[in-house]
């Protein structure tokens, strides 16, 4: 406390300094000067009296106007050093100074404790005193205040501010007001919101424009923080109150609702647009419909169109366009293409890239008449086809396989002055490789270099794996240099083909050599790589080379498809290793890596050969449960296990259940059956089955045809067994040696040895080389009927061709002696 005599300058100096000095932390932050200085004109015989200590602080803080930070620490000094009490107007005067140096941060923290001393006190009059001596805006102050109610949730405080303000004539500032909104939002205050456009709509023209961009924020902030019931109700009560918001606020908020995955919301509020307003206008109805189409939900999408039809809203380009484009998208074809031409009756003009966006669904589909008739109608509205529709159909014709028309297309393309894109040239090489006629492919290649084009990988790579498919390696591999020599880089899909062609021919060992190639490339192998090179010496008897360069994928880290699995898995299977097998099946799963079709295919497959019915079940229940489609295969597998283990009736059970389904039944399944009937001697059973295919389809093949004709024969009914092998012939389906040994199997049964001996001949004019089946079934009959020279004659002659005798036909020559030859017959 400071003495009550007459203030002498040189005792209060030498006070004022040794109270600082007791303040080591204030003592560095100010001079002794220029403290004094700001004391010179203040009677201190009245420090002790607040009223006195306020108007204090008044003045040093006019003094330290132009050094906000210092009047900061003394304020605080003056609390904890000198034991003033502050004040209201100290308090005010302070922040009054700091927000004139837009310093918001320390005038919240000083807002904060004068809140905390002065809880009822009327801060808007506290703020309104002495504007004029720190320079500070009303505005900023009042709109300051605001914030700081806002921030402590005072919401009566903050709307009796905010009326003040309004009645004073003082523009809330868009900070301030967002302050404001966003407090009544939280607190769901409607008709307070509500008070607040009412007042803006009484003020100056320039609030009037405010009161749209804030229907969007108050809207958006209940949807946003989930409160849609609340946001339609504000809607509803704004409208009530004759507060309409422009459609295009309106039109945003339904555009950030169709964002939602469900549109329930978007509904009802397009809804309450059509019930209380505004009027929903094209815009409105196109967004949510394309909402919808992009959904897929093409109920909705014509309810929605017919009600806009119906309010008397002309659908335009914008509309058409969404509604045809949804319905092409969701396999709507017939409708899409009906609306295409009401459109057009309608005087709607489509420009060139809706019409090519339709050939290109249409060939997607393979409908090129209908893609014709597209084409044909853009060309009679006077629509010029772009380098776009030209490059869309054909690609479209030649992934179709419709080459030469695509070809046709080309020609157009340089007849028109249009330079065909490096994409276009890809489309038609590709489409010549895959149809086989790589002259051609390699001219439209020269052509594309001649317009210096370089080949890029795509180009190269067709033309690399064309040259495979049809055997030729070496070509492959000169092509593949001459394009390194051009600049060409390679990548992985590239010495994919060249491997490919390789694992084609068999040529495991050369397939290896490019494999080992790719990291002088620097290109890292792919799993399609390596399920390539596993699949290959998987079929070429490869068994431990294949499980080896498995588990050198396993050892790389890298990804393992399911297809490369199911690779290994069919090899294990083959080879009875079933405990591998489910190793393989467990790693699998170990790996996270979903179990496809085709793996519970083959699993299903080896539980039946291991006779284990109720795992195979099992297994097939599973397949629905972890959400996979079982498909033709599965049910075949299925069919064909049932069989297996004699339970027909469990087999023509399932076949029923999927001729009802969606997946139908297929040739495979069909001859399944035929062929578990004849087995069980239900020959009838086969035949009606039979007629059937002949009725509804699919068409029976050749192994259909065995099958019965092996069942017509094994039960004595050798007449129509011939007779169906003669109708396969004449259906023009050409017997396999299979066939043929069938039918002579049959003959030689009922002794017709004369008929089966023109059977064999006929099968040998036809090009077919017998093999070791054919000719056991021919001998071991003219044997059984004493005919032991023609018998010998049919096994020399099997010898000459290089043929070996199996175990069977063995015991068969042992057991009617004609046996010296067979010591001879070289290894």
């Amino acid at each position: 406390m400071l003495p009550n005599s007459s203030f002498q300058f040189t005792p209060i100096t030498t006070i004022f300094t040794s109270q600082l000095c007791h303040h080591s932390t204030l003592c560095s932050q100010f001079k002794p000067t220029r403290i004094s200085y700001s004391f010179l004109s203040i009677n201190h015989s009245k420090l002790s009296n607040p009223s006195h200590q306020s108007k204090i602080v008044y003045q040093v803080l006019l003094s330290l106007h132009s050094r906000p930070t210092s009047a900061i620490r003394f304020f605080e000094w003056s609390e904890s050093a000198l034991g003033f009490r502050h004040t209201p107007h100290s308090f005010s005067s302070l922040a009054r100074l700091l927000l004139s140096y837009r310093m918001f941060g320390p005038a919240q923290q000083v807002f904060d404790k004068m809140l905390e001393r002065f809880w009822n006190l009327d801060m808007f009059t506290a703020f309104s005193e002495g504007f004029g001596a720190f320079s500070t805006h009303r505005t900023m102050v009042y709109n300051f205040l605001v914030a700081q109610f806002c921030r402590h949730g005072m919401l009566d405080r903050v709307l009796d501010t905010y009326l003040r303000m309004l009645k004073m004539g003082i523009s809330v500032a868009p900070y301030a007001l967002r302050a404001v909104l966003n407090s009544l939002v939280d607190s769901c205050c409607i008709d307070s919101i509500l008070d607040v456009f009412g007042n803006m709509i009484g003020g100056s023209p320039p609030d009037l424009k405010h009161r749209f961009s804030v229907y969007e924020f108050v809207m958006n902030s209940f949807l946003n923080a989930g409160k849609v019931e609340v946001g339609l109700c504000f809607h509803r009560k704004m409208l009530k109150r004759g507060l309409m918001p422009q459609i295009i606020d309106s039109n945003k908020i339904l555009k950030a609702l169709c964002r939602e995955p469900s549109l329930y919301v978007a509904s009802q509020f397009l809804n309450l647009m059509i019930e209380v307003g505004p009027k929903p206008n094209l815009v409105t109805f196109s967004t949510l419909l394309c909402a919808y189409c992009k959904r897929q939900r093409l109920k909705e999408v014509f309810e929605l169109y017919n009600s806009m039809v119906s309010m008397g809203v002309k659908p335009d380009l914008v509309v058409y366009s969404i509604l045809i484009d949804g319905l092409f998208k969701h396999g709507e074809f017939e409708k899409g293409h009906q609306l295409l031409f009401t459109a057009l009756d309608s005087g709607i003009k489509f420009d060139v890239v809706m019409f090519s966006s339709l050939i290109g669904a249409y060939i997607k589909i393979g409908d090129m008449r209908s893609m014709v008739g597209v084409y044909t109608t853009m060309l009679r509205e006077g629509i010029c086809p772009s380098i776009v529709t030209y490059s869309i159909l054909i690609d479209g014709l030649c992934k179709r396989g419709h080459v030469l028309e695509a070809s046709g297309i080309f020609c157009e393309i340089i007849k028109r002055g249009f330079e065909p894109s490096l994409v276009t040239y890809g489309s038609l090489i590709d489409g010549f490789c895959k149809l086989g006629s790589l002259k051609d492919a390699f001219k439209v290649y020269g052509n594309m270099i001649g317009c210096g084009h370089a080949p890029d990988a795509v180009i190269c790579t067709a033309l690399i794996d064309g040259l495979g498919k049809q055997g030729l390696m070496e070509n492959a591999l000169r092509f593949f240099f001459q394009a390194m020599k051009m600049g060409f880089q390679s990548n992985v899909y590239t010495f994919n083909s060249l491997i490919n062609g390789y694992c084609r021919l068999s040529l495991i060992p050369d397939a290896v050599k490019v494999y080992i190639q790719m990291r002088i490339y620097n290109i890292v192998p792919d799993v399609v790589t390596y399920t390539v090179l596993l699949k290959a010496m998987a079929a070429d008897g490869r068994v431990n080379e294949s499980a080896a360069l498995f588990f050198n994928m396993l050892k790389q880290r890298i990804e393992i498809d399911a297809i490369a699995y199911c690779t290994m898995m069919d090899v294990l299977c083959q080879q009875n290793r079933l405990v591998a097998r489910y190793w393989i099946f467990d790693l699998m799963r170990r790996n996270k890596v979903s179990p496809d079709i085709a793996i519970y295919n083959v699993l299903i497959r080896m539980l039946f050969k291991e006779r284990r019915f109720k795992d195979a079940c099992n297994l097939f229940h599973e397949v629905t449960e972890k959400g996979l489609e079982p498909d033709i295969v599965t049910y075949n597998t299925m069919i064909s296990g049932y069989c297996s283990l004699e339970m027909l009736d469990k087999a023509v059970q399932l076949y029923e259940n999927l001729a009802r389904g969606q997946v139908k039944p297929n040739i495979v399944t069909m001859t399944i059956l035929i062929d578990a009937f004849c087995k069980e001697n239900r020959i009838a059973a086969a035949l009606r089955m039979f007629q059937r295919l002949s009725e509804e389809g699919p068409h029976p093949n050749v192994i259909t045809y065995s099958c019965l004709v092996d069942g017509l024969a094994k039960s004595y009914n050798m007449e129509n067994a011939v007779e169906l092998f003669e109708e396969m012939i004449r259906n023009g389906l050409q017997p396999t040696i299979i066939s043929y040994s069938v039918l002579i199997d049959g003959l030689c049964k009922r002794e017709l040895m004369k008929e089966a001996l023109l059977a064999f001949h006929s099968a040998v004019r036809s090009g077919l080389l017998p093999d070791v089946v054919a000719y056991g079934i021919l001998i071991y009959g003219f044997c059984k009927v004493g005919r032991l020279r023609v018998a010998q004659g049919l096994y020399d002659r099997m010898l000459a061709e290089g043929i070996k005798p199996d175990t069977l036909l063995e015991r068969i020559i042992a057991e009617y002696h004609l046996g010296n030859r067979i010591k001879g017959f070289p290894p």
